[in-house]
């Protein structure tokens, strides 16, 4: 590959944010696997249908984001304000994903198209807009993680009203805050200056961090319900669950309250991105006859 193209491909890996919408994939699949109860084939192309809609969807928000981008630091090197590539030329690789992400989950079933859109237009229209006007809207925007396990389950042929998937689509919801919460202990500041309201404004450092930390406690008391509905019913599984479960609360306790460095926010993210891959993996373990 040379260089001109090695620099467009991450360019456009950059628009698609391939990190967050690979791991959006996961969680579709998740959902795919708990449904079929079996790995196939078949779970491939959902898989594959979400990823290409949350790159989409991520790349949309670049474009429509570009102004705040130019303006903090963190982001002001991103591909549009660095003018690496034209707005024309974005919205042409945000129609391609969704073209190819619709005719993937079209494979499937028509719902699941339609829960794809919808978690567009609520990440898209609806959140993007709103966390312009208040420091809260990462509440509601959280919804848009609880929506791509559904799409996996509805593209196994499964009830979207079934409470299995509710409480895989609520636990996934509970993850999303504190991840919003981490990137605003590093860069509130720079959102302060571009605008946006931040809790910031409201909360000192140390209160956003009691803040996160309270919410980590509940996102592990949430991961409980895969053993009181009995979605996660082996009691090796079931250890392990715990097991991660304590491990995360005390890493987050230890950064937060006991470290005497500077809060540790690259380990953090780290170690809650790790939490929600092994709580996956042990759902997914879960469809076999394990004691």
């Amino acid at each position: 590959m040379s260089k001109n193209h090695a620099a467009r491909f991450l360019i456009f890996a950059e628009l698609g944010k391939l990190k967050i919408s690979f791991s959006v994939s996961l969680t579709a699949l998740t959902g795919y696997v708990l449904e079929s109860e079996a790995f196939s084939i078949k779970m491939l192309v959902p898989t594959l249908g979400v990823f290409f809609m949350a790159a989409g969807s991520s790349a949309l928000n670049h474009f429509q984001e570009r102004d705040l981008d130019a303006l903090m630091k963190r982001t002001q090197n991103r591909p549009l304000p660095s003018e690496n590539i034209s707005p024309p030329s974005v919205l042409f690789f945000t129609t391609t994903l969704f073209v190819i992400g619709t005719v993937l989950l079209g494979f499937s079933n028509i719902y699941s198209v339609f829960l794809a859109f919808l978690a567009v237009i609520w990440y898209n229209l609806i959140y993007t807009n709103l966390k312009r006007k208040t420091a809260w809207a990462v509440v509601p925007g959280a919804l848009v993680g609880s929506i791509p396990p559904v799409i996996g389950w509805v593209a196994a042929g499964g009830n979207p009203l079934k409470f299995e998937i509710l409480i895989l689509a609520f636990f996934f919801f509970m993850g999303q805050i504190p991840h919003f919460w981490l990137v605003l202990l590093k860069y509130g500041k720079e959102y302060e200056a571009a605008g946006y309201p931040s809790i910031t404004n409201i909360f000192n450092n140390h209160q956003i961090k009691r803040l996160s930390f309270t919410w980590i406690v509940a996102l592990t008391v949430s991961s409980g319900l895969f053993l009181q509905t009995g979605i996660i019913s082996s009691y090796l599984l079931a250890g392990f669950l715990v097991l991660f479960s304590a491990l995360l609360i005390l890493s987050f306790g230890k950064n937060i309250f006991t470290s005497k460095k500077e809060f540790q926010y690259g380990r953090a993210f780290f170690h809650l991105n790790l939490y929600f891959l092994l709580i996956m993996i042990l759902l997914w373990l879960s469809i076999f006859a394990i004691p």
